[in-house]
């Protein structure tokens, strides 16, 4: 937790920006795994955390824009709880942690809200994304469920989506903790590769070392062989000489604030040619990225020089023909990396996605997010100083996806399918850091680097 002047400040500065309503801030509740006394980790709301920063859940945060009251809502603990849970704190004693003086039973939200609502007072909300929330904003402000993202507020999004991607010294503080526990975890996978070892077995050891360090994993570790496909959950496979494992993974930060890396290394610890010459072209990718980003620079540009310099690689393989330009401009780099280049990071590992675009159609507010020019908009994300942003191409031979484009004639000229026949069973590769973007331009966020090149991961894997 940071200081109660941080949240203090984030929340006057939150309802300058609004101007006018009521600003509607719910936490997440507990979510039952099985039964409803055994519940999953619990992993508060971001934006919730980022203005209120309580970890704790069933508690909700209001602003009114118009005349700066600030309160929290949610229930002391009763003695039948206490006997499960020890003593606790009250809603009163945490809000003077954060700076909030003002604090009622959760009872008294909805009466508070309906008030508001007679007065013809705009309620503004963030689109939810998970169901129990949606359920208690359709209780709270009587709107069905489906209907919630028809009345989302679209000024509150863009206001969070700003606040929240320019990183202050604190939170890159933060996120620096985060990239200490990504370095153990990492080099913990390393030495653990070697042939007969079971992924799990890999995916288990990191992801304690993220529970011992801070609040956990910020996502499900991707611990597996089949690196070709993008997000590989599937952690039974016995490691095999000859083979490439692809770990994706990260951790929080007690403060809630994450880190995203990947590495991708030989099972046997030395790298063949063939997978040499593939990984070299990655990285020449990802060390590209790390030198061009600076302030003001769009996203799409990043990602196209990416793409460019994978396709240049894939050229001097003799797996594309023509130039890179031609390659990148006819699609053909979406079936060797079917993805973005990289993603926002902060609080969130995809940050402000739960009100990004993947959580709805943007095609009504394009125009609005494009002005905001935040991650939460990746087609008009432009990167500023304060910006967090993942530096992670790959590529990916996915036998389905390779079959597919050939039999629809896509990229004739341009890819050389008889070619990647040799590439069938070879799987994916993807390299990622973290960048922090700086007033002049870019630095990776930790205090060393985790092993990348072809020389430092032998040195490392399976000793």
């Amino acid at each position: 937790m940071f200081s109660a002047q941080t949240y203090a400040a984030r929340r006057h500065e939150l309802r300058t920006r609004i101007g006018s309503g009521l600003i509607l801030l719910p936490g997440n509740p507990l979510t039952p795994n099985n039964y409803p006394n055994n519940a999953y980790y619990f992993r508060q709301d971001s934006s919730f955390r980022y203005y209120f920063g309580l970890n704790v859940p069933g508690v909700a945060g209001v602003i009114d824009a118009d005349s700066g009251e600030e309160a929290l809502y949610g229930d002391d603990f009763t003695v039948e709880d206490i006997i499960w849970t020890g003593p606790q704190p009250t809603l009163r004693e945490m809000g003077a942690e954060v700076g909030v003086g003002a604090t009622h039973p959760m009872a008294e939200l909805q009466p508070r809200l309906a008030r508001a609502i007679a007065q013809g007072r705009r309620i503004h909300y963030l689109p939810p994304y998970r169901g129990e929330t949606k359920l208690q904003l359709s209780a709270l402000l009587g709107i069905a469920p489906a209907m919630l993202h028809d009345y989302k507020s679209v000024e509150l999004m863009m206001a969070v989506a700003e606040m929240r991607e320019k990183k202050s010294a604190e939170e890159i503080e933060a996120l620096e903790r985060a990239f200490g526990i990504g370095y153990r975890m990492h080099t913990t996978a390393m030495r653990m590769c070697r042939p007969g070892v079971v992924e799990r077995e890999i995916a288990g050891a990191i992801e304690g070392i993220a529970k011992s360090y801070g609040q956990g994993v910020s996502f499900p570790s991707i611990v597996s062989q089949h690196g070709e496909t993008l997000h590989n959950l599937n952690a039974d496979g016995v490691l095999e000489e000859g083979r490439l494992l692809l770990c994706d993974a990260g951790g929080e930060s007690c403060e809630g604030y994450c880190s995203d890396h990947t590495r991708t290394y030989p099972v046997s610890g030395r790298f063949t040619q063939k997978q040499k010459d593939v990984y070299n072209i990655v990285l020449a990718a990802h060390d590209r990225v790390a030198e061009i980003v600076k302030p003001h620079m769009m996203y799409r540009e990043v990602h196209e020089t990416a793409y460019l310099t994978l396709a240049e690689g894939l050229i001097g393989l003799g797996l594309l023909h023509g130039t890179a330009a031609d390659a990148v401009a006819s699609g053909a780099m979406t079936m060797l990396m079917p993805h973005g280049l990289g993603h926002g990071m902060g609080m969130d590992v995809h940050d402000c996605e739960a009100m990004g675009e993947r959580s709805f159609d943007f095609s009504s507010i394009a125009e609005r997010a494009a002005r905001s020019a935040t991650c939460i908009y990746r087609a008009a994300w432009r990167l500023e100083p304060g910006t967090v942003l993942t530096d992670e191409p790959g590529l990916y031979f996915i036998p389905a996806l390779i079959d597919k484009c050939r039999a629809e004639g896509k990229y004739a000229g341009i890819v050389d399918y008889d070619a990647l026949e040799a590439y069938r069973d070879f799987g994916g590769i993807r390299i990622e850091d973290d960048l922090l973007v700086t007033e002049t331009g870019n630095r990776m966020l930790g205090d060393r680097k985790i092993p990348v090149t072809v020389e430092e991961l032998e040195a490392v894997v399976g000793k």
